[in-house]
C-alpha cells in the first residue's frame, strides 16, 4: 500500500513538473509572439527586405533582418560540417579502433566536455582561434564567420559524437559477425555497411547539431565580429541571438527597436520549429527500423 502511494506521489509530481515546463515554454512563446506584433504592423515584411539594413537607431531606421538571419544560417551550416567531420571519425574510431576502457574513459572526457560553459570556448576562440587568422591572414581582427563557425564546430562535436555512436553501435551488433565472417576487412565493412545503414541517423544528428548551432550565443558572440552585413567567409558577420544579447538590454522598453528584436525571436523560434520537427520524425523513422 505504502509503495502504491509513493509511486502515485512520483507520477503526479512529473506530471505537475512536465505541466509547468509545457505551460512556461507557452508563456515564452506568446510573450514573443504578442511584443513582435507592433514590429509586423509597422514594419512589415521590410524586415525580410534584402535591400534593407539593420540601422535601428539612426535618423530613417532600418530594420532589415536577412543579413543577420544568413549570417545565423552560414555560421551554423559551417559548425555541422565541422562538427561532422571531426565527431564522425571519432566516433568509428572509439568504436573500431580503441579498446572498452579507453573508449569508456574517451566517452566520460567527451560528455564532460559538452558540459563546459559555451562562454569558455568563446574566451579560448578570442584569445587562440581569431589570434591565428589575424596573423595567418594579415587581418586587422581575426573575428569572421570561419573563426565563429570553428568555435561553433568545437561546441558541437560531443553532440555529435555521442549520437554517431549510438547508431554505430546498434549497425555493428545487427551486420559485423555475418558480414566478417563471410572476409569483410573491417574497413570495408565501415564504408560498404555501416555508413549505408547509419546514413539517416547521421541525417538526423547533423539536424539537432544545426538546431542546437542557431541558438548559440555567447561563444559565437565573441568570435564573429557582430556586424550586421552579409556574411562572407573571411568577414564579419552576426547571428540572431547575438543580437538580441547586444541590444536587447540597453533599448528603450516598448519602443520599435525591442518589437523588432522579439520579431527575430520569433523567426529563430519558427526555424528551430522547422529543425526539430524534421528531426524528430527522422529519429521516429530510425525507430521504427
Amino acid at each position: 500500500m505504502r509503495k502504491r502511494v509513493v509511486k502515485s506521489i512520483q507520477k503526479w509530481i512529473i506530471y505537475i513538473l512536465a505541466a509547468i515546463s509545457v505551460i512556461t515554454m507557452l508563456l515564452m512563446a506568446f510573450q514573443i509572439v504578442t511584443e513582435s506584433i507592433p514590429a509586423f504592423k509597422n514594419v512589415g515584411l521590410k524586415m525580410f527586405d534584402p535591400s534593407e539594413k539593420w540601422l535601428p537607431v539612426s535618423s530613417k531606421p532600418q530594420f532589415g533582418l536577412v543579413a543577420i538571419i544568413l549570417g545565423t544560417i552560414y555560421v551554423s551550416i559551417l559548425g555541422v560540417a565541422i562538427a561532422l567531420i571531426l565527431g564522425l571519425g571519432c566516433a568509428f574510431f572509439l568504436n573500431f579502433y580503441t579498446g572498452e576502457k579507453f573508449a569508456s574513459i574517451a566517452y566520460s572526457f567527451i560528455d564532460m566536455v559538452s558540459g563546459i560553459p559555451s562562454v569558455i570556448f568563446g574566451f579560448i576562440g578570442l584569445t587562440v582561434v581569431v589570434k591565428w587568422f589575424t596573423i595567418k591572414f594579415d587581418m586587422v581582427a581575426g573575428q569572421c564567420v570561419l573563426s565563429a563557425a570553428i568555435v561553433l564546430g568545437i561546441i558541437l562535436i560531443p553532440f555529435v559524437v555521442s549520437s554517431c555512436s549510438e547508431s554505430i553501435k546498434i549497425a555493428r551488433e545487427k551486420y559485423e559477425l555475418n558480414t566478417l565472417a563471410i572476409g569483410f576487412s573491417k574497413e570495408s565493412f565501415i564504408l560498404k555497411i555501416v555508413l549505408p545503414a547509419i546514413k539517416e541517423g547521421i541525417l538526423a544528428s547533423a539536424i539537432m547539431a544545426f538546431g542546437r548551432g542557431l541558438g548559440e550565443t555567447m561563444a559565437v558572440m565573441m568570435v564573429i565580429g557582430n556586424s550586421p552585413i552579409y556574411p562572407k567567409l573571411l568577414g564579419r558577420a552576426q547571428t540572431l541571438p547575438a543580437l538580441t544579447a547586444l541590444e536587447m538590454g540597453s533599448i528603450e522598453y516598448g519602443s520599435m527597436h525591442m518589437s523588432v528584436l522579439y520579431a527575430a525571436n520569433l523567426v529563430l523560434l519558427l526555424i528551430l520549429a522547422i529543425v526539430f520537427g524534421v528531426a524528430y520524425i527522422l529519429n521516429k523513422k530510425i525507430s521504427k527500423e
